[in-house]
């Protein structure tokens, strides 16, 4: 199953995020001649800004940066400086000059101030990883402080920088995904000296998996919006908090009562696996307003996979 899953994801055309996603499942299995090709593609692809595997202009300001982590493993790896080049210049473009709101806090697209939940993924693992971590928790503390409601326990989608409030409050299923897988990610990367920001996002992931299993439904799977039960059935966030679940326990900052019930959620998730290797029912490409297929929802069962795998 996860041969085809991965074979089909191999297959679908692929946005800059969508890209970095597909290479991250690729490292986090270990298939570094994968992860390679895809880096390297994800350079020819990069604008004069800095920014990794443009399809078109307006791909977003930190979306690119989700190539980061495998751009760099690679970099390294084969030591080519054409490869090195292209990481240099993804990070001077959101350390210098991404645009940002007066707090630093990187803008999510390019056309509107508006800072989106999906950066806690797409921007914080890169930036930890590569060395700067302390902008990393600085960029994970501004998004939080626009888009965390502490009462629910879940994160709102988008907030209007211009305005001061939120844009899209709804608590978006693959937006809380996005924001447990990438906190994980972060934590794996910092250093055990860092204590207290480890301890903090340890915390504050744990808030966010409950928020959303608080909402979880019978069969193991969560809405759309994940306190709106007329929202559709989704598969993908199962398949995030079951990765940020096994991440968990693998590293000892989940207690093994989660076990359960990421268990649960993985059970769900394979029943959704068609015979071709489509993971039926993610929120669906190119919208991601309905139920269907899509590249990340591909990445991520891949990436629960590697996690479980690892957690055994």
């Amino acid at each position: 199953m996860l041969k085809q899953v991965s074979q089909v994801l191999l297959s679908m055309q692929r946005y800059s995020w969508e890209q970095g996603v597909a290479a991250q499942a690729f490292l986090e299995l270990g298939e570094t001649n994968t992860v390679i090709l895809l880096a390297r593609d994800a350079v020819q692809r990069q604008g004069a800004d800095g920014r990794l595997a443009l399809m078109r202009d307006n791909e977003g300001v930190t979306d690119p940066a989700a190539n980061g982590e495998a751009l760099l493993v690679v970099a390294r790896l084969t030591k080519d400086p054409i490869l090195q080049a292209g990481l240099d210049a993804m990070l001077a473009y959101l350390l210098k000059t991404a645009p940002r709101a007066a707090d630093g806090t990187l803008f999510h697209v390019t056309d509107a101030r508006e800072i989106w939940v999906d950066s806690l993924y797409m921007l914080a693992p890169f930036l930890a990883v590569a060395g700067h971590a302390d902008e990393a928790i600085r960029q994970i503390q501004g998004m939080k402080a626009r888009l965390w409601n502490s009462e629910a326990k879940l994160y709102a989608h988008i907030w209007d920088e211009d305005r001061q409030a939120l844009k899209r409050a709804s608590h978006w299923g693959v937006g809380n995904g996005w924001a447990a897988a990438g906190l994980t990610r972060v934590i794996r990367t910092l250093a055990e000296s860092r204590v207290s920001d480890r301890q903090l996002l340890q915390s504050h992931l744990r808030e966010i998996i409950d928020g959303c299993l608080a909402h979880q439904r019978e069969d193991g799977l969560f809405h759309d919006v994940v306190d709106q039960p007329e929202t559709f059935v989704e598969t993908n966030l199962a398949q995030m908090l079951a990765y940020s679940i096994y991440r968990g326990l693998a590293g000892g900052w989940l207690p093994p009562t989660y076990k359960e019930k990421a268990d649960k959620m993985r059970a769900a998730v394979h029943q959704k696996v068609d015979a071709a290797g489509y993971v039926q029912g993610v929120c669906g490409a190119p919208t991601f307003d309905r139920p269907g297929t899509a590249p990340e929802g591909q990445a991520f069962f891949m990436l629960m996979e590697a996690a479980w795998k690892d957690s055994q």
